[in-house]
């Protein structure tokens, strides 16, 4: 059973930057993706960036060149690094990790972006 609990959420305004980390307690010994989604009031809830086991990183397009994900194995934590942050970036911030079988939630990080 993992706990996943994300920080870094807060208020900005359009063209900052925030750090999202996603604390990740329990043992992962492999792992098939850990994942932020986003979801935005009245909107579906969106991946914007995942990092599979493997090493390989995906970004929604409009995220490309503004958000970078990455892990830090020896701290078990995933993080996004936010930069141009734009209005429309404004949503809940969730970590996902997928463990093919089973695949575990946190319970999100409000990011408000500032026109």
């Amino acid at each position: 059973q993992l706990q996943l609990v994300e920080s870094g959420g807060g208020l900005v305004q359009a063209g900052g930057s925030l750090r999202l980390s996603c604390a990740v307690s329990g043992s992962i010994f492999s792992f098939k993706s850990m994942n932020w989604y986003r979801q935005a009031p009245g909107k579906q809830r969106e991946l914007v960036a995942n990092i599979t086991g493997g090493g390989i990183t995906n970004y929604l397009d409009s995220v490309k060149g503004r958000f970078t994900i990455s892990r830090d194995n020896a701290k078990n934590t995933v993080s996004l690094q936010m930069n141009s942050l734009q209005p429309e970036d404004t949503a809940v911030y969730y970590c996902n990790v997928d463990l093919w079988r089973f695949d575990y939630w946190g319970r999100g990080t409000q990011v408000t972006v500032s026109s």
